[in-house]
């Protein structure tokens, strides 16, 4: 062979190696999605009541967002990044997911997905009243806001392209038993059986999916609810700072209320033509690392870092009180809200889900 030959056939084979490691660089950094949205409470606020003026629960200052790249509190509930940010991350979309209120969000935030979320709300309107937050059943005023935005910047069919592909994730619930049934008579004087507030419940749930449906949602996924009879404050509330029991019967409803939802799921995916309806199931990794926390490196599950770890929450988490220098051994930072090592556990467990979940 001449060694012009030679030559040639060394280029052909190195720019074809070349190719082939460019073409599997992509598809690693290619996104999952197109984009992530964001509706619920305050375990995937990314900073939504920064912004409405009446809101009470705020995270915008110091100890939340410590563990943050900048260290700097901006509206979430932890020490760090919650599970939007965890998720969109392992899915190459972006690092952070911002807050739809945001007001300076740029063209590629809008493009790549937002948060509608707002701490404090639930599915019942009336959880929110007393902190001023925006209603879950409310958020998707927001998201249509989203789309005018979207549409303006890729055109109408784009725009409903990202929107049928994105990562749509829902994750409330929690505060419409913690801040409202088992707080305020007045539910329970409407329900006197939970099952049936439940019911309620979910027939809100029902009502917020079919809506953002309708607005282009296809890829949905539903967070249940967390062993609420184990969070440090609802034990306080019950027995003080002298024991550490979970309420055994609120962890019941919680397991009730999640047996109803992976039945209601099913069904609704069913009646939505096109549609994928994931149940992401928190309640047994949490409860798994409660008890067994040095599977999970933790050395404290019962109370959280910020204080005594027994009530303060939001306002009363704040400089004046201490704070733990081993946050990420601690299931909860404040007396409510899990630790971004808590966050980061749930949202390896909810990838791998996701990941089986769209391959289907």
């Amino acid at each position: 062979m001449s060694i012009s030959k030679t030559i040639t056939l060394t280029l052909f084979i190195a720019a074809t190696l070349f190719a082939s490691c460019n073409a599997a660089a992509n598809a690693t950094t290619q996104p999952l999605f197109p984009a992530i949205l964001i509706f619920g409470d305050s375990t995937v606020d990314t900073g939504n009541n920064n912004y409405p003026l009446k809101t009470i629960f705020r995270a915008t200052h110091f100890p939340y967002g410590i563990d943050l790249p900048n260290h700097e509190a901006n509206g979430r509930f932890s020490n760090g990044k919650l599970i939007p940010d965890i998720l969109a991350a392992k899915y190459n979309i972006k690092d952070l997911v911002p807050p739809f209120l945001q007001p300076n969000l740029s063209d590629q935030d809008i493009v790549t997905g937002v948060c509608f979320a707002s701490a404090s709300s639930g599915y019942d309107d009336r959880t929110s009243l007393s902190t001023q937050s925006i209603p879950v059943l409310e958020q998707p005023n927001m998201f249509r806001s989203y789309i005018a935005r979207l549409t303006s910047i890729v055109g109408g069919k784009k725009a409903m392209e990202t929107i049928n592909n994105a990562l749509v994730v829902i994750s409330a619930g929690s505060n419409d038993f913690i801040l409202n049934f088992y707080t305020v008579p007045a539910r329970r004087l409407e329900y006197p059986l939970i099952s049936s507030y439940q019911d309620f419940i979910l027939k809100r749930l029902d009502n917020l999916v079919r809506e953002i449906y309708s607005l282009g949602c296809r890829n949905i996924m539903v967070v249940g609810l967390p062993p609420i009879g184990c969070i440090p404050v609802q034990m306080t509330a019950k027995f003080g700072n002298i024991f550490s029991f979970c309420i055994e019967q609120e962890n019941i409803d919680s397991v009730l209320y999640n047996e109803k939802i992976q039945k209601l799921l099913p069904q609704m995916e069913a009646s939505l033509t096109g549609s994928k309806i994931l149940y992401a199931n928190v309640y047994d990794p949490m409860l798994d690392m409660m008890q067994n926390p040095s599977k999970y490196g933790f050395k404290e599950t019962k109370k959280g870092c910020c204080g005594t770890g027994h009530l303060e929450m939001t306002l009363l988490c704040n400089a004046v009180f201490p704070l733990c220098w081993n946050r990420s051994e601690f299931l909860f930072f404040d007396s409510i809200h899990p630790s971004e090592a808590t966050y980061n556990y749930i949202g390896n467990l909810l990838d791998t889900q996701i990941r089986e979940w769209i391959a289907t």
